[in-house]
């Protein structure tokens, strides 16, 4: 409960306080909700499995967004940062539809 309210409260917050996302932070922002987003999935995956743990979980959330935003800013440095962003895409999109098709097999039987 204490997560949902948490998140309406910050899409209120976003929408009030229009915030601008500064231009060198933008080629690293897609990859980090990704990022983000493959944690996320795989938080409740291990929810539904019964193996959550909370710590592992804030870690993973974090070094997978820093990762993630690491391996661009480094195709960046050396000029082939479109190139190592497509394919942290890939990796993570695998990643998210692994955990995604686990959720459904879990909650549908199916």
């Amino acid at each position: 409960m204490i997560g949902l309210v948490a998140l309406v409260v910050g899409l209120l917050l976003g929408l009030w306080l229009d915030p601008t996302v500064p231009g060198w932070v933008a080629p690293y922002l897609p990859i980090a909700v990704v990022a983000a987003l493959d944690a996320v999935f795989g938080g409740v995956r291990a929810r539904l499995d019964g193996i959550f743990d909370a710590k592992v979980f804030v870690v993973s959330f974090i070094s997978n967004v820093l990762v993630a935003a690491l391996i661009v800013l480094l195709g960046d440095q050396l000029g082939v940062g479109s190139q190592l962003s497509t394919a942290v895409v890939v990796v993570l999109g695998i990643r998210i539809f692994g955990n995604a098709a686990a959720i459904r097999r879990q909650l549908f039987k199916a």
